[in-house]
């Protein structure tokens, strides 16, 4: 079997499926290099770098790490083994994030090819949920889907979640004091988007009750009511470096993509992060490992995708 990068379809199709991964804001912060059609390099885009909410490139290294993720998927389902070397050359070339080679030929498991398929169907939807509770079942396989990159899932209890709403509504309050910070969200949720960026029709409605289980760019399309009691986890890694932030990416995307399996949808309450990040706070010691994204699960009504920029935009010069 000939390698996907081969051909420019196969390299197309690599692209795609990496480029429709979650990013901070929907920066789509990534580029791609193919080597001598035999690797394909992730790099980090500088110039997509949040430089106010992101001082420390967590987030962009997090959303790359979905890409990575995603790569991987495609490329097993072409029916060769990705081989990833991350942070292959943190030195000489800082923004360089992972080099992944094709090697062999291996029978695709169903499992990889239903996750493959779901690339395009999972969506961050900011509308209110319905108050169903994740079977236990469901909650299991999404904290193995976490744990088989390298991350931990931890779902919380009743007064876990009441804290952690509390959390987020203080964090965004002393963000939007913030006018660097606000300038920069409003720079990347404005309504017209086209190819990057959140448009209006992703915002999600004002919710009627605080606190919100969502997070408020400013630009709501109107007010609902949400779910009465939202169903939180953390993803977590043991460590707080770049080589964590990049597995804690690609355990955020395969959880993402087993939770859409069961007719999940998925939006994320980060704001605590932010603000730790952008004061240059650090967290306290706890065992089950530092906090890398904040996501509230559910079962909520279908959503528009927000916009991906062309594959032939993704592959650097």
């Amino acid at each position: 079997m000939s390698s996907s990068l081969a051909t420019e379809l196969g390299v197309r199709r690599l692209l795609v499926a990496a480029g429709q991964a979650p990013s901070v804001l929907n920066t789509q912060p990534w580029r791609f290099r193919v080597v001598r059609r035999e690797f394909v390099e992730l790099l980090a885009d500088p110039d997509r770098r949040l430089r106010v909410l992101d001082p420390r490139g967590r987030n962009q290294y997090v959303s790359c790490g979905a890409a990575l993720f995603n790569l991987r998927l495609a490329v097993r389902t072409a029916g060769q083994r990705p081989m990833v070397w991350l942070l292959p050359s943190p030195e000489e070339e800082p923004d360089l994030l992972a080099a992944v080679r094709m090697t062999g030929t291996l029978r695709v498991p169903e499992e990889q090819r239903e996750l493959y398929d779901l690339i395009p169907v999972r969506r961050t939807s900011r509308r209110p949920f319905d108050d169903r509770r994740l079977p236990r079942a469901v909650l299991a396989e999404l904290r193995t889907a976490a744990s088989r990159e390298g991350a931990g899932l931890v779902p919380l209890d009743r007064h876990g979640t009441i804290d952690m709403l509390d959390h987020a509504a203080i964090a965004e309050e002393e963000l939007a004091h913030d006018h660097e910070y606000r300038a920069e969200v409003a720079a990347w949720t404005m309504p017209g988007a086209h190819h990057d960026g959140m448009p209006g029709y992703a915002h999600g409605p004002h919710a009627l009750k605080d606190p919100s289980p969502v997070r408020d760019f400013g630009r709501r399309e109107g007010e609902a009511r949400f779910e009465g009691r939202p169903q939180l986890a953390v993803l977590t890694t043991m460590g707080d470096r770049p080589l964590d932030w990049l597995r804690a990416g690609q355990a955020l995307q395969r959880v993402l993509l087993v939770a859409a399996r069961h007719g999940l949808s998925a939006s994320f309450l980060n704001q605590p992060l932010d603000l730790r990040d952008m004061r240059h706070r650090r967290d306290p010691h706890h065992r089950r490992g530092h906090p890398q994204m904040i996501i509230r699960f559910g079962y909520g009504p279908h959503v528009a995708r927000s916009p991906r920029r062309p594959a032939a935009e993704l592959e650097a010069g």
